[in-house]
């Protein structure tokens, strides 16, 4: 696809790529593709999280050999919602699209995405319809923990919609604005508001490799949704907190109205005693995580440290030679 040289891209897409080497093949044939089908010039950028395989080989050589394709190689995993941040700050595209590097978000939907974006939404997410590939254990937690954030969160985040998605440039220089560190990108867009609407797909399992979401990095970007866009859990915890102590004080009054009417029996009431004392033990550890949870994040804050380090770039020199815009942002510790 010959480039405009008087104009910068109207489409950036951004694909973040861990340790995905067995897909690439296909992933690159298919964006070749989708490329040639859009209406006006596109760039790729690939951001490497830190890669242990050859992902960063192959497409560092499809960056130098195709001036549509661009190429960020992180210095470490810095963990999803960094990468996509990376790229996101070096697109220049009017219309940017977000989407995952194992083909279960299809290239293809990118098409009906810009046709939203066309009539006027600033937002367009990809909402699954179904989630094939996934154990019945994942695609029930993923939507009880859709449930349980959007009855917490004061923002409404849309179900079964990833990071799989377009916006507009001036909502991509609203979230660039957003200096937090414990990112949650798709809160952080539902925060925005504008103009959203949803492309509704199935979701295919993945062609190649394993997830790079274990239950471990589940849970943790749960917490970081709940944490983030929430404080439910510490009014949670000052109710619960008040609940403790008033069922204690309610049996103290108990004990003592026995114990005035000359019950010997409750005198031997050290389970009782051991219980009580373990169950209040209990919640204080619970209510001291919560408020835990949240002192971290104001520490991450705090430390103003970069969000990512890029050890590496290929392929904006192509930019700059076709005309396009060189003043581009900094990202070597952005």
């Amino acid at each position: 696809m010959t480039m405009n040289p008087t104009s910068g891209p109207r489409y950036s897409i951004v694909v973040p790529v861990f340790n995905e080497q067995a897909v690439l093949p296909v992933l690159l044939r298919r964006l070749d593709l989708m490329m040639q089908d859009l209406d006006g010039p596109t760039e790729t950028i690939f951001v490497d999280d830190g890669s242990s395989d050859c992902s960063a080989i192959v497409l560092r050589a499809k960056a130098v050999e195709d001036p549509r394709y661009r190429f960020i190689g992180l210095s470490r995993n810095f963990g999803h919602q960094a990468a996509i941040t990376a790229g996101m700050q070096a697109a220049t595209g009017d219309a940017v699209i977000v989407m995952d590097a194992d083909l279960q978000d299809p290239p293809e939907v990118v098409g009906q995405m810009i046709e939203k974006w066309k009539e006027g939404y600033e937002v367009v997410y990809g909402r699954r319809l179904s989630r094939e590939g996934d154990s019945a254990f994942k695609q029930a937690t993923a939507s009880l923990f859709y449930k349980f954030l959007g009855r917490l969160s004061s923002v409404d985040i849309p179900r079964d919609a990833g990071d799989f998605r377009l916006i507009d440039r001036k909502v991509l220089e609203a979230f660039l604005a957003m200096p937090e560190q414990d990112r949650f990108v798709r809160g952080m867009f539902a925060w925005f508001g504008f103009r959203q609407t949803e492309v509704a797909f199935h979701r295919l399992p993945r062609l190649a490799g394993e997830t790079k979401y274990p239950l471990f990095k589940m849970v943790r970007l749960a917490a970081h949704g709940v944490v983030g866009f929430s404080d439910a859990p510490l009014r949670l915890a000052i109710w619960a907190g008040f609940a403790v102590s008033g069922f204690a004080a309610l049996y103290a009054m108990y004990v003592g109205i026995h114990w005035l009417e000359g019950d010997k029996s409750l005198v031997a009431g050290w389970a009782s005693t051991v219980i009580i004392v373990s169950f209040l033990s209990g919640m204080n550890m619970i209510m001291t995580g919560i408020m835990g949870l949240y002192v971290g994040r104001i520490h991450a804050e705090v430390k103003r440290r970069p969000l990512y380090v890029v050890s590496e770039r290929a392929g904006f020199d192509h930019a700059q030679s076709a005309g396009q815009s060189s003043d581009k942002r900094t990202i070597s510790a952005a």
